[in-house]
């Protein structure tokens, strides 16, 4: 699957630091690459309602994290896959009348411009549910090689026990301090279904649903079917990104079962390679909420980027109401922000403009710029590194503008090409 055309981005003077993120599984600050490979995995869309600011807001955090990454000299391979078949598409494609395959087809296109009009850089390999269903039924096969599946009624289910670690990014004593009765619960409202009779334990997931009447379906060692959701992405990401890798990011609803029930599948299967298996860092981004309630497909209170878009809404302001706030944060969208993130945007333009031309590159080089715009470089650099504090590089770029346009003679034009660059290469915003 194609992704989406990649925005060039500058090359600043000196490097950046070691990004360190919020590790979920431990609650502790920890280095983001361990090595000059920095690998990241980030669960995408299931294409049936693309793109919301909850969407958006996520991806664009990764992207900082990716910005932040190559500016500090590692060679960055970024994966992320497409759910282009699953139950909530399938529903929505009968609710409208539509096939699932062209429904999927259009919101992935949708997803790729406006992630493409938001600047986020494009994932090295853009994988679909439907195109990985072979490596999915290589990876499964393994689970079975392990006795890790069973069968209930055609549908080939997980065994948890199997994995000594289970519960290891979610259960007690962890950050988010699940509880078993809490993981049950949120298993059943996020897509499992511990009630099934015949289950050997109520949190088995799914890993092969047998084909239904209706249903779209595939051959495989298991029968004609297609895969569940959780193995989909472990055999995604442990194929172009190995069996261990540097960091997995998603929404905070992605905790459980979707993370948790991926590195489970991922530590049994990949028990004989040694090591650790799947990622060493997850990274969670926090909720938007609209009108009250989180956003969300289910209740319908979604802002859109293409709307917004075609409102005629400039995509940079947008992705600057983002950075406005912290990747794990929860926050409310309201035409406040949006209104308040045009005014930062109009705001930085403004002061990176200067009345004469910037030097060419070959010039500039040769004349530093001031201190006060090497600050900004230094304090975003540092930012971002510090759990991809967004809201602090732009407070630096803020305070960095108001003195410039306070100033008699505005910025001097080779302090305006280093804030502009920076902005540009760290945080995403062309001005």
């Amino acid at each position: 699957m194609e992704a989406w055309r990649g925005a060039e981005v500058p090359v600043l003077p000196g490097s950046g630091a070691e990004v360190r993120l919020h590790d979920t599984a431990t609650g502790e600050l920890t280095v983001a690459a361990s090595g000059h490979r920095a690998s990241l995995y980030a669960c995408g869309i299931t294409p049936y309602d693309a793109t919301h600011m909850g969407h958006a807001a996520t991806f664009t955090a990764w992207d900082l994290l990716v910005r932040a990454w190559l500016d500090a000299g590692h060679e960055v391979v970024y994966v992320q896959n497409v759910t282009d078949v699953d139950d909530p598409l399938l529903e929505r494609a009968e609710r409208d009348g539509e096939d699932w395959r062209q429904l999927a087809l259009r919101e992935t296109d949708r997803f790729r411009r406006d992630m493409e009009a938001l600047r986020n850089l494009p994932p090295a390999r853009y994988i679909g549910a439907v195109e990985a269903i072979p490596l999915i039924d290589r990876f499964a096969e393994r689970l079975a090689a392990r006795g890790a599946l069973y069968d209930v009624d055609g549908d080939v289910y997980f065994a948890r026990s199997m994995d000594r670690e289970f519960g290891a990014l979610a259960g007690p004593g962890t950050a988010s301090g699940l509880s078993l009765t809490e993981m049950t619960e949120l298993s059943a409202e996020r897509g499992g279904d511990p009630d099934r009779p015949g289950k050997k334990d109520p949190l088995d997931p799914l890993v092969w649903r047998a084909e239904r009447p209706g249903e779209p379906s595939w051959e495989s060692r298991f029968g004609p079917g297609r895969p569940g959701w959780h193995v989909e992405c472990a055999a995604i990401a442990t194929e172009y990104l190995g069996p261990s890798f540097d960091v997995q990011a998603g929404g905070s609803d992605l905790v459980f079962p979707h993370h948790e029930m991926s590195a489970s599948h991922a530590r049994v299967a990949c028990a004989a390679d040694g090591g650790h298996a799947f990622a060493r860092v997850y990274a969670h981004s926090g909720m938007v909420a609209y009108q009250g309630a989180k956003m969300s497909k289910s209740l319908g209170n979604l802002v859109f980027v293409s709307r917004l878009r075609a409102d005629g809404t400039d995509p940079m302001a947008v992705r600057l109401a983002l950075l406005a706030h912290h990747y794990r944060a929860d926050w409310e969208w309201t035409d406040a922000v949006l209104a308040q993130a045009q005014r930062r945007l109009d705001r930085w333009r403004a002061a990176t403009a200067p009345a004469v031309p910037a030097d060419p590159p070959a010039v500039r080089s040769l004349a530093p710029a001031s201190p006060a715009a090497e600050a900004v470089l230094a304090t975003v650099r540092q930012r971002l590194a510090d759990d991809l504090d967004a809201p602090g590089a732009v407070a630096a770029v803020d305070a960095w503008a108001d003195a410039a346009l306070a100033g008699a003679g505005g910025a001097a034009p080779r302090d305006a090409a280093l804030v502009r660059d920076t902005v540009d290469a760290l945080l995403g915003v062309t001005l």
